[in-house]
């Protein structure tokens, strides 16, 4: 990604494949260095909600331990650079420690909620109802700060098939479960020469309450029309197809799945080195998912007071047009201030010194005029 382009961003079958199954998501979880559980954290310096009685003004749950032991959990969309990050980090400052749980948005929120983590992150901003929950426990509004872009791929299991083009009347089809077959011509009409097989095609989507698929769904919303009925959410009622959990898990699924199309973050794509479709955006012009074109999609978009930017479907005819940011959810106060304080310090880090790694693993870094707008966002945690 050249400089330009990032300046101008603003902001369940037989036992032996259930074996290979297993296998495959292992694999992929060591290829990330990530730890996979939808149990709540098992570091020893989770916090804990208070006892009993309300809570403090703003304030997060005390909590035991080193103050330099850090938790967090939620979105599996960043886990993979959140992990180099904090890995990264820990190298240049020992004292300081992070674990993080790929356990989806909708359980990270969940947690940030429950104060039984000293932070939280999701690829979908804040509902309403949540920033109350907050509120009423906490006393103060939640703080949310977006750490990177990336983009929402179709990434496709089909032997013989290269360079797939999706028009949107084909990828809303295939989604809605109106297009059931790879030789539809609906798909062909894009693909001129493809060898495409009259073979059933299967989708492949989210289990879990998911970042990535509330980012995959409102584009759809957007996108399609009369042609997608489910709405836009963490989570959904699917229309067609199989369910895995996590980008890990989906991308696992259409490794081992014939004829299998399903939605994953560009790096779990990139890192398993799956086929990726381009698709139709909103201009009419067929563009393949990367860092730069993922860039594209936020060029002149305002980002509101809260830093809740989504774009559903850019109008940019470069863009590619399933991108989105992913945010982290802060305590704007706590007990233990010094662990506020090595929050902060990593936040800084990786939005600065941090950026290479963004966009060696397929990211997209946050131009400089939206990391200023973090920069104070954070001077509220205290």
């Amino acid at each position: 990604m050249n400089g330009r382009q990032l300046n101008r961003l603003v902001g369940e079958k037989s036992d032996s494949n259930i074996s290979r199954s297993v296998m495959i998501r292992t694999l992929i979880a060591l290829t990330f260095g990530l730890s996979v559980s939808a149990c709540t954290p098992n570091s020893p310096d989770v916090a804990t909600p208070p006892s009993g009685g309300a809570a403090p003004s703003g304030t997060a749950p005390a909590a035991s331990g080193t103050s330099s032991s850090l938790s967090g959990a939620g979105a599996s969309f960043p886990a993979p650079l959140y992990q180099r990050w904090f890995q990264d980090y820990n190298k240049t400052n020992p004292g300081t420690q992070i674990s993080y749980q790929s356990v989806g948005s909708g359980a990270g929120v969940e947690q940030f909620l429950a104060g039984t983590v000293d932070f939280g992150a999701t690829d979908a901003p804040l509902k309403p109802e949540e920033r109350a929950k907050f509120k009423a426990k906490y006393g103060a509004e939640p703080i949310q700060v977006p750490m990177t872009g990336g983009s929402v791929v179709f990434a496709y299991n089909l032997d013989g098939v290269k360079d797939l083009k999706l028009s949107r009347a084909a990828y809303c089809g295939i989604a809605g479960g109106k297009i059931t077959k790879w030789n539809d011509p609906a798909i062909a009409k894009a693909n001129p020469g493809a060898k495409l097989p009259d073979q059933t095609i299967q989708f492949i989507h989210r289990s879990d309450g998911s970042g990535t698929t509330y980012q995959f769904t409102t584009h759809l919303k957007a996108a399609c029309g009369a042609g997608w009925t489910a709405g836009a959410n963490k989570s959904v009622s699917w229309p067609v197809g199989t369910g895995a959990k996590g980008n890990e898990g989906v991308a696992a699924q259409i490794q081992q799945t014939p004829s299998s199309i399903g939605y994953v973050e560009y790096s779990y794509g990139k890192q398993a080195n799956l086929a990726m479709a381009a698709i139709e955006n909103k201009s009419g012009k067929l563009i393949a998912p990367s860092p730069e074109s993922g860039a594209e999609a936020f060029v002149g978009e305002k980002v509101p007071a809260d830093l809740a930017l989504t774009v559903a479907d850019s109008a940019n005819p470069k863009a590619y047009p399933i991108s989105g940011l992913t945010w982290l959810l802060l305590y704007p106060q706590s007990k233990d201030a010094a662990k506020q304080t090595a929050l902060k310090g990593v936040i800084d880090w990786s939005l600065t010194t941090g950026k290479a790694t963004a966009t060696e693993l397929g990211y997209v870094p946050l131009e400089a005029g939206l990391v200023t707008k973090v920069k104070e966002e954070l001077n509220k945690v205290k």
